[in-house]
């Protein structure tokens, strides 16, 4: 099972990434692509074709724009970079977005910076 683990992602991204593809090339939806490694978070919000990059936040970002409030532990920094992004991208006017996990399991620091992004104005 373990052996496998990274090919079951990275079927689970494929899948994923195309149906958001078809979606935005059929209505414009922007993509909100989520990254995440083993201390850091990563989020982009690409256009729907192209991939131009609109709006982008990530940890590494909070330690030099503004120490960390509130909780400081993995899932706390992804949710500051969820509000983060969603200010980004609603300054940039994009309000409405589909999210693309990159076949990470929508759980824990990727869920909590979906909602954090909901919470601050961003429909996902």
């Amino acid at each position: 099972m373990d052996k496998h683990k990274h090919l079951t992602r990275e079927r689970r991204a494929r899948r994923t990434r195309e149906t958001i593809k078809r979606l935005g090339l059929e209505t414009g939806i922007v993509r909100l692509t989520v990254h995440r490694s083993a201390q850091h978070i990563y989020a982009q919000i690409l256009a729907p074709l192209g991939g131009k990059v609109l709006a982008y936040a990530s940890s590494l970002e909070l330690r030099k724009e503004a120490p960390i409030e509130g909780k400081t532990g993995k899932v706390g920094k992804a949710s500051q970079v969820g509000a983060l992004l969603a200010k980004r991208a609603l300054e940039v006017g994009v309000d409405c977005a589909a999210c693309d996990r990159s076949g990470f399991k929508y759980h824990g620091r990727v869920a909590a910076l979906v909602s954090a992004a909901r919470e601050n104005g961003l429909n996902i």
